[in-house]
């Protein structure tokens, strides 16, 4: 395996440092300690690229045309790009680790596949001949932050437009997407520079998404609906969390906020945050000073509640025994109460200025079956 001789600095080159790939990869190197980031844009004169080499360990070729104004940019852009990075390697005399960016289309006889097909040889050649550490990655469909939208990622489209409830084109809705989330290629990419073998290998990618063009478009309008009806679709892990964050990523500055419904009388207000589809829901009230809210029970439904401002009491009573138990909170100090199921409960403001609550509830509240039945806990 390829070692750093324990270099105090390590100075990685990013080819394409201005295109999707690479703004989040140079972001993450940015944020290495002992780690020096030079970047190659299509802005640099292609002079300057010997140097650059010359003075890198570490290669990440991402630089690429998929999308030209003529057929000869994929030449140009592709092949002779990677023609100039592999002499520059040569030229400095050096083994100069390098990942090379393919595409999984380099099988595919089209003109841009074609050239991604030729700039894998070049690297593979290089590897051959003088045993250069190369991992080339063949990649499906990369989404994430920063991609350009209407351009050649469908995910950026979809995110972009239903962002600002502008139309999108499902052509086939049974059509097989594969994907890969950014953060988990840039994290690919990162640990394989630090364990690169001699000669040729070929990287891996995981994980792999795979969905249909038609649930991808449901997918992400359901992020949207979440503001209308408050229901967060699962977005902890997999798919739908990189989907999400990505959506997320493309909503106008001024969608950053939005609002919520409020009720609301004399005891104070009501509002709902977030619903979920298995977790329950979130959401907060008040409670003017000396009110009392509650007075009822559950016979399944549970509550956590956290007193986030002001002073409160509350009282519980077992229906079938009339236990009695009561607690005083303040905001000053963070502490759940439970409510039980079988225990009539209340909540009371016992100070001068109005309380505020965070309520969490099990299951999200259903006006046809509410499992709330009124009760006083003393008569």
């Amino acid at each position: 395996m390829w070692a750093l001789n324990n270099m105090s600095e390590i100075k990685v080159l990013v080819t394409g440092a201005s295109g999707f790939i690479g703004k989040n990869l140079v972001c993450r190197l940015h944020e290495m300690p002992n780690t020096c980031v030079i970047v190659f844009t299509r802005k640099q004169n292609l002079t300057k690229l010997v140097e650059l080499v010359a003075a890198s360990d570490m290669i990440v070729h991402l630089a690429g045309v998929n999308r030209p104004d003529s057929a000869t940019e994929f030449t140009h852009g592709n092949v002779d790009l990677t023609i100039e990075v592999c002499d520059a390697i040569r030229s400095s005399g050096r083994n100069i680790p390098m990942i090379f960016a393919s595409s999984t289309q380099a099988d595919i006889p089209t003109l841009y596949g074609r050239s991604k097909k030729h700039a894998e040889q070049i690297v593979q050649l290089l590897a051959e001949e003088t045993g250069n550490p190369v991992s080339i990655f063949r990649l499906p469909g990369v989404f994430g932050k920063w991609c350009k939208p209407n351009y050649n990622s469908v995910v950026a489209t979809f995110c972009h437009n239903i962002a600002r409830n502008i139309p999108i084109q499902v052509s086939d809705s049974d059509a097989n997407l594969d994907l890969v989330y950014i953060d988990d290629l840039v994290s690919i990419f990162i640990d394989k520079l630090f364990h690169m073998n001699h000669g040729l290998e070929w990287g891996q990618v995981t994980p792999i998404y795979h969905i249909t063009l038609g649930q991808l478009a449901n997918q992400i309008r359901s992020f949207g609906d979440c503001r209308i009806d408050l229901m967060s679709e699962r977005v902890g892990n997999g798919l739908v969390r990189s989907l999400y964050s990505t959506y997320v990523s493309y909503l106008p500055k001024h969608k950053f906020v939005y609002n919520l419904p409020q009720y609301g009388d004399e005891r104070g207000v009501f509002v709902e945050m977030l619903k979920t589809h298995d977790s329950g829901q979130f959401s907060y009230f008040t409670i003017s000073p000396g009110v009392t809210r509650g007075s009822h029970y559950h016979h399944t439904k549970t509550e956590k509640f956290l007193v986030v401002k002001g002073d409160v009491r509350m009282r519980f009573r077992q229906l079938m025994n009339d236990d009695e138990f009561e607690v005083e909170v303040n905001g000053g100090t963070p502490q759940v109460v439970d409510s039980i199921p079988g225990w009539v409960h209340n909540i009371t403001n016992i100070g001068k200025e109005e309380v505020i609550v965070m309520l969490w509830a099990n299951e999200i509240f259903d006006p046809d079956n509410p499992d709330t039945i009124a009760c006083k806990v003393k008569d």
